[in-house]
């Protein structure tokens, strides 16, 4: 009974508007209760152990680390030398929010913490340099994504984390098809830039001009080499990163800028205690739905099907990957914690490495951020610039199918995808 009862009451606690958290501990409670009377005891005690993991420490340092960098302005030297490199092209400012989106992706790991600094300052100096506005958001939704594909990223965190896959080499890994995207992105910009009248910059700057970019933004450019570094060359875990990034960032923002007063740092703590709330609690919850689909065999019933359709590893990655874009009507957090523990075995029997499937899995949710129906990043940028989610939607689809096309060549060359994690051993 609770096998049909579970997922009839999960989707029609979302269809309802119920938050997706609230909605998955709801229903894994439903399943729970079928389960009998002994689990129930059991299940506060699987909900905490669900959270009781030390590398979870990384995702709120990281989310604060950016909050702070972001609140004190530090990241308007992001945006100041992507200009200075590539603004000077015909939709030069598309290219340098695309660079800017890399450059921030160290800093923050959030696709949404990029729609959202983006939406508030990009998107206007665009609209007001010629862009429509749906354009501007177009691009500062592809660019978007990169956030939680180069390190660090709260997905993989997670993923790690509950799969006991190695974070700091998927954190490797995720550096090429993060710049993949970009470049991908701004292909796309350049062969449609004529079509669209896209604005042209202003000529190429001069060497000094660029020099006073890079100074101006350098202490923030140092702030993603140095978490990077720091766990790619094995000297802190992501975790102990994380807390450095923090008070790197606190230094910068605080001492050097003079530019965080006590009422910023109050607000940034509840932004980040609020958005690494919404996180952990659908954490927690998912635990519970997670445990209940182990004793009903789903994670093996779902496995069991794939293989049943066909045995040839690409026609199953394949199928993953379409598994996958239920990202696009639930929360990718959410979604990663249900599936993560259905799809990583089949990948095992597949013969996949375990970092090139892990990547493949955050991938193909990261591109779900920014597709309609319930793309996060889309309604995110609706409410700051005020543009209709439609709109957007129209200008973006040559960027949504540009980056399914760097997904696919994830999924099925692994080589690439695991040449620099080879390449530093981990």
């Amino acid at each position: 009974m609770g096998v049909y009862l579970v997922p009839l009451a999960f989707f029609g606690f979302l269809a309802l508007g119920m938050p997706v958290g609230i909605a998955i501990g709801v229903a894994g409670m439903i399943g729970i209760i079928d389960m009998g009377p002994k689990f129930m005891t059991m299940a506060p005690d699987r909900v905490f152990a669900g959270l009781d993991l030390f590398p979870f420490l990384a995702m709120p340092f990281f989310i604060l680390a950016g909050e702070i960098m972001n609140r004190s302005g530090i990241t308007a030297g992001l945006v100041k030398l992507a200009d200075a490199l590539v603004g000077w092209m015909r939709g030069g400012m598309a290219h340098s929010n695309m660079v800017a989106s890399v450059m921030f992706a160290g800093i923050t790991g959030s696709a949404t913490a990029d729609s959202a600094a983006f939406g508030n300052t990009l998107v206007p100096a665009m609209v007001k340099a010629g862009y429509t506005r749906p354009y501007a958001c177009a691009v500062t939704a592809a660019g978007s994504i990169i956030g939680p594909t180069i390190p660090p990223s709260t997905l993989m965190i997670i993923y790690g984390s509950i799969m006991g896959v190695s974070i700091a080499g998927l954190f490797a890994a995720g550096i090429l098809p993060g710049l993949m995207i970009c470049a991908i992105c701004m292909a796309v910009i350049a062969l449609t830039a004529k079509r669209k009248k896209l604005p042209k910059g202003e000529g190429r700057p001069s060497f000094g001009a660029v020099i006073s970019a890079l100074r101006e933004g350098f202490l923030a450019a140092m702030l993603p080499i140095f978490i990077l570094g720091s766990i790619l060359g094995g000297f802190a875990t992501p975790t102990e990163a994380a807390a450095i990034a923090v008070a790197y960032a606190l230094f910068v923002g605080g001492v050097i800028y003079r530019a965080l007063s006590w009422r910023d740092l109050y607000e940034i703590g509840v932004r980040t205690t609020r958005i690494t709330g919404v996180i952990f609690l659908i954490i927690a919850s998912a635990t519970i739905l997670g445990w209940w689909m182990t004793f009903n065999r789903v994670p093996q019933a779902i496995a069991e099907g794939m293989l049943a359709i066909s045995q040839n590893p690409d026609v199953v990655i394949g199928l993953i990957v379409l598994l996958l874009l239920i990202g696009l009507v639930m929360d990718i957090n959410a979604t990663l914690i249900i599936l993560a523990p259905v799809l990583a075995p089949l990948t095992v029997k597949l013969g996949m490495d375990p970092v090139h499937a892990g990547i493949m899995i955050v991938l193909a949710l990261n591109v779900s951020l920014m597709t309609p129906p319930v793309g996060a990043c889309l309604f995110v940028l609706a409410s700051v610039t005020g543009e209709k989610v439609e709109a957007i939607t129209r200008e973006l689809w040559p960027f949504i199918l540009a980056e399914i096309g760097i997904l696919l060549v994830v999924a099925f060359w692994a080589d690439l995808t695991l040449f620099i994690p080879r390449l530093l051993g981990l």
